[in-house]
């Protein structure tokens, strides 16, 4: 193969974008996070973004960033195992460890990496991995990596799992891998079931929480807490970029485990640790989350009710989800295009999930409201959202 072949073979197919004339990814946003965002020059109501508690463009959060970049200065320029692990890294580590309910923590450039590193790291090749069915894409990356046996099980299906669970008495080691808040659609996991069932045939679970920390739970602390599990005994993972409002990921656990990882984990040991600004403006989330959880979290609720509520009364077909996230099911592809595009013209960004991001005839178009919107922009957004209810003859 010459090299003109090579690069022939890479194209993107965007004859949708082009029938359309309107692709919704990578549109460029001219301002941060707040209300309203700034899109080619215009005013956007931003119902895309994971920012559910509105704390991305708080100034408390951005000073504190600020001040770290004074004091630590723009990167460690290096891994944490050779360069050295900033006071602040260790800091912030017990830190989510405590929030979370586990041991100990380590911090990765990014949930994904958290999440791939994971597997490769502890998975061999006579053990069994069993992932829920709609598990997020870094998961199934890294069951991947791995190379061992791994069966789907039916989503949020207990029974299912139950089954699979049985015939695993010929494997090495078995984990069970699932999502807390399915981020497309908001579904919940029953993670306190799998736990029970992980016990009952000696298996290792392992969530990741990236959409339920910051989020669900009493006091904001994810889904261990929202289940009430106590002494858990397997792998937790998330991202630190979404109602946590910065960048990196965890992976959290019992401490020994930790320990072992921090030494062995490939994702870790050869990745330039995050900024110091970023492991201060965490640090400042979580001081937000500590103090006004209960205000945030009513906000964020009260939104997600208003739309939803909305969307049901004008004949919008939703997915049933119980996180604060939600879905338009419209299976097919050029229909999940053409109302995206109807969407983007009344000046509202949201995200189009199409395939293969969700299984074939499942495109969804997903919004989430932050914390940060006043009631004036999402009762704009809901006079808009009748508009093309009416404009598509919905109700």
């Amino acid at each position: 193969m010459n090299r003109d072949d090579f690069y022939a073979g890479f194209n993107v197919d965007k004859s949708l974008a082009y029938k359309y004339d309107f692709n919704p990814y990578y549109c460029s946003i001219e301002s941060g996070l707040n209300d309203p965002i700034i899109i080619d020059g215009k005013e956007f109501i931003n119902l895309a973004s994971n920012n559910y508690l509105g704390l991305a463009a708080d100034k408390r959060v951005s000073q504190a960033i600020a001040l770290a970049a004074d004091e630590y200065g723009a990167s460690m320029c290096g891994t944490p195992i050779a360069t050295g692990s900033m006071v602040i890294l260790k800091r912030l580590e017990r830190r989510l460890a405590e929030f979370i309910g586990l041991q100990d923590s380590i911090v990765f450039p990014s949930g994904y990496q958290a999440n791939c590193a994971l597997f490769m790291s502890l998975a061999q090749i006579d053990d069994l991995i069993i992932i829920d069915h709609y598990a997020h894409a870094s998961l199934i990356q890294g069951v991947r990596l791995v190379g061992c046996k791994v069966k789907p099980f039916l989503h949020n299906n207990m029974n299912h799992l139950k089954k699979l669970l049985e015939k695993t008495a010929k494997y090495k080691r078995v984990f069970v891998v699932t999502e807390s808040v399915f981020s497309t659609e908001g579904s919940i996991a029953p993670f306190d079931r799998i736990v029970n069932l992980c016990a009952e045939f000696n298996a290792i679970p392992i969530i990741d929480d990236s959409h339920g920390i910051g989020v669900i739970g009493r006091s904001g602390r994810g889904i261990l807490e929202d289940k009430d599990i106590e002494n858990f005994n397997g792998l937790y993972t998330a991202s630190l970029g979404k109602a946590l409002a910065n960048a990196g990921g965890i992976i959290s656990g019992k401490r020994e485990l930790i320990e072992y990882l921090k030494y062995s984990c490939p994702g870790l040991i050869y990745s330039t640790a995050l900024p110091p600004p970023v492991l201060a403006g965490i640090e400042a989330v979580l001081d937000i989350v500590d103090k006004e959880f209960s205000i945030l979290s009513e906000r964020m609720w009260r939104y997600k009710r208003m739309i939803s509520e909305c969307f049901v009364d004008n004949g919008f077909n939703l997915t049933e989800g119980e996180a604060p996230i939600t879905s338009i099911l419209i299976k097919n592809l050029e229909d999940c295009a053409c109302m995206a595009k109807l969407i983007h013209a009344k000046n509202i960004l949201v995200t189009p999930f199409i395939p293969p991001s969700v299984p074939p005839n499942e495109s969804k178009i997903r919004l989430i409201a932050g914390a940060n919107l006043s009631q004036n922009t999402i009762d704009r957004a809901l006079d808009k959202f009748k508009e093309i209810a009416k404009e598509l003859s919905l109700k």
